[in-house]
C-alpha cells in the first residue's frame, strides 16, 4: 500500500517538472521570439534614420547649390550693371583718396524722322466734300453768310465717324479753336502738317507718333460756323506753315 502511495506521488512529480519545463520553455521560445522583433525594429529604425540622414544631406547639398547659383547671378548683375553705368571698381583700398574716375554717358534721344509721301496721302475718311480749299478766289460760307477764302476743304461727315491719319507723323498741337472745334496738328516730315478739325475724342497726346490709317479721333457736333453746312471734317494740309491744296495730295 505504501509502495503504491510513492509510485502515485513519483508520478505526480514527474507531471509538476515536466510541466515547469514545458513552461520554461514557452517562456523561453517567447523570450527569443520579442528579441527578434525589437532586432528586427531597431534594424527598421536604423535603417529610417539612415534614410532621413540622407534626404538631410541631400536637401543641404541643394540648398548650398541654390545659393551658390543666386550668389553667383547676383555677381553677374552687379557687373552688368557695372558696365552699363560706366562706373569703374576701385582696383585697391586706397581708392577713397583717389580721384573720382567715372565716365559720363551722353543720352542720345533718337527721333524718329518722317518724311511725307506726295504720290500716296490717303483720305481722312469718306465723304463728299462740300466746300473746296480755294486761297486764290473767295467761296460762299452759307452759315456765316458771306464769302470768303477757305485754306481747306470740308469733307461732309457723319457724327462719330472716324476720323484716319492721311500719313505717318507726330502730333504738334491739340487745340480748341472757335472755328474749327477740338483740332490736331500732326507734323508729316520734309515741311508738310496735316490739320484735322471739328474732332473729338482724340486717343493721342502732343509728342506721340501715329502711323497712316490710325484713327486720330471722331467726328464731333459741327461748331456755330458750321451750323448749317452740318456735321463734318475740316482738313487742312500745309507746307511749310503755308496752306496748299489738299485735292493735289489724296489718292
Amino acid at each position: 500500500m505504501r509502495n503504491g502511495k510513492t509510485t502515485t506521488g513519483l508520478r505526480q512529480k514527474s507531471y509538476v517538472i515536466a510541466a515547469v519545463i514545458m513552461l520554461a520553455a514557452v517562456f523561453g521560445m517567447t523570450g527569443i521570439y520579442y528579441s527578434q522583433q525589437n532586432k528586427k525594429q531597431e534594424a527598421k529604425l536604423a535603417k529610417e534614420q539612415e534614410e532621413m540622414e540622407k534626404q538631410e544631406a541631400a536637401k543641404e547639398k541643394e540648398e548650398a547649390l541654390k545659393k551658390e547659383q543666386q550668389a553667383k547671378k547676383e555677381e553677374e548683375k552687379q557687373q552688368e550693371t557695372e558696365a552699363v553705368s560706366g562706373i569703374i571698381p576701385p582696383q585697391s583700398t586706397d581708392f577713397l583718396d583717389a580721384p573720382e574716375a567715372t565716365i559720363e554717358k551722353e543720352s542720345v534721344a533718337q527721333e524718329v524722322e518722317f518724311h511725307f509721301d506726295t504720290e500716296n496721302m490717303s483720305w481722312p475718311l469718306q465723304g463728299n466734300v462740300i466746300m473746296n480749299y480755294s486761297m486764290d478766289q473767295t467761296i460762299y460760307f452759307a452759315t456765316l453768310d458771306q464769302y470768303k477764302y477757305n485754306p481747306a476743304i470740308v469733307i461732309q461727315a457723319e457724327i462719330n465717324a472716324p476720323v484716319e491719319a492721311v500719313s505717318a507723323g507726330k502730333v504738334i498741337s491739340i487745340e480748341n479753336n472757335a472755328e474749327t472745334g477740338t483740332t490736331v496738328t500732326v507734323d508729316m516730315g520734309d515741311g508738310y502738317s496735316a490739320v484735322y478739325g471739328q474732332l473729338k475724342e482724340i486717343a493721342w497726346n502732343t509728342g506721340d507718333s501715329v502711323a497712316a490709317g490710325e484713327v486720330i479721333g471722331y467726328v464731333s457736333e459741327p461748331t456755330k460756323y458750321y451750323s448749317v453746312e452740318g456735321a463734318n471734317l475740316y482738313f487742312e494740309l500745309l507746307k511749310d506753315g503755308a496752306p496748299v491744296n489738299p485735292m493735289e495730295y489724296l489718292e
